[in-house]
C-alpha cells in the first residue's frame, strides 16, 4: 500500500492497515486464501477499501447471520469464491441451573471468557437470552473454551457447541434518553450522556480513548449525526437514535441510546 493512504487512517490504525495489505497482497500474488480473526466494523471498512483497489482479490465478511456487528473476512484470489470457503465460526451455548444465572450480562460473559486467555479477536457478537447465551467464537478455539468454561461471574455453568443454524438472536436494547444540547459537538453530546463537565469530557477525547463508528476520534468539535455510534472508555457506549428538531430557544432536540 502507498504510505499516501496512510492519511486516510487514524495512527492507531496503521498497523491494522498493513496486516491488511499484507494478506491482499498474498491472495493476489501467492493465491492464498486467508481467513481473519473477527474484525470490528471499522477494520473492515479498512480492509473493504484496500480489498477494492485490488482487482485480483475477491473478499466476503462474515459474522455467523446477517446483521452481526463483528465478522470474520475470507480473502482470495479473485478466481474463487470466498462465500464458498468455510467461516470459521461455531455457537457457544452457555446455560446453568442457578437462578443467580438470569443476573448474567454481556459484560458477565466476555470477562469469563477473556479470562481463560482467550483474545477478543477469537469472540464475535454475544446474545443473552432468558435461557442463557449464545456466543460466536472462531472454530479453532472452540473446544478451548468448552472444556475450560466452567463458572461466570461464580456462576456455574454448562457449555455446548451448536452450528450457526441453531444459533438465537437478541435485539440490540437501548437506555433512551432525550437530550436538549447547543450544538451536536461530540464533547456537548459526550458530556450530557456520561454527566461529565465538558471540561472533563474534552480530556478522553483528545486523549484518543474515544471512537465514533469505531474510528478515533480526538476532535471534540467533531458534529454527531443521527445513527452514530459513539464509545468513550470506561463509559461504555451510546447511538444517536434521532435528531428530533429545534427548540424555540435555538436548542437540538435529539434521543440518544446508551447500550445495555
Amino acid at each position: 500500500m502507498s504510505k499516501d493512504w496512510y492519511t486516510h487512517f487514524h495512527p492507531d490504525e496503521h498497523a491494522f492497515a498493513d496486516k491488511a495489505t499484507d494478506w491482499i497482497e498474498r491472495a493476489a500474488r501467492q493465491h492464498d486464501v486467508k481467513r481473519t480473526d473477527f474484525l470490528d466494523p471499522r477494520q473492515a471498512v479498512i480492509l473493504t477499501a484496500l480489498a477494492n483497489r485490488e482487482p485480483d482479490v475477491a473478499l466476503h465478511l462474515n459474522g455467523g447471520y446477517p446483521q452481526a456487528e463483528r465478522k470474520r473476512a475470507i480473502l482470495s484470489p479473485d478466481y474463487r469464491d470466498p462465500s464458498d470457503e468455510s467461516p470459521g465460526i461455531q455457537v457457544l451455548s452457555v446455560t446453568s441451573g442457578d437462578d443467580k444465572f438470569l443476573a448474567l450480562d454481556h459484560g458477565d460473559y466476555m470477562g469469563a471468557i477473556l479470562g481463560l486467555g482467550i483474545k477478543r479477536d477469537k469472540i464475535g457478537d454475544i446474545h443473552v437470552l432468558e435461557s442463557g447465551c449464545h456466543c460466536l467464537v472462531a472454530e479453532e478455539i472452540a473446544d478451548f473454551i468448552r472444556l475450560n468454561l466452567q463458572q461466570v461471574h461464580r456462576v456455574h455453568v454448562m457449555t455446548e457447541l451448536l452450528p450457526l443454524d441453531r444459533l438465537q438472536t437478541t435485539a440490540v436494547e437501548f437506555e433512551e434518553m432525550n437530550l436538549s444540547v447547543a450544538s451536536l459537538r461530540l464533547d456537548g453530546i459526550v458530556s450530557d450522556v456520561c454527566r461529565l463537565s465538558r471540561a472533563k469530557a474534552v480530556i478522553p477525547i483528545k486523549a484518543g480513548r474515544c471512537r465514533v463508528n469505531w474510528k478515533v476520534e480526538e476532535d471534540p468539535s467533531k458534529p454527531l449525526k443521527e445513527g452514530d455510534v459513539v464509545s468513550l472508555q470506561g463509559f461504555g457506549r451510546f447511538k444517536v437514535l434521532e435528531v428530533e428538531g429545534v427548540t424555540k430557544k435555538g436548542r437540538m432536540r435529539l434521543k440518544v441510546g446508551r447500550y445495555k
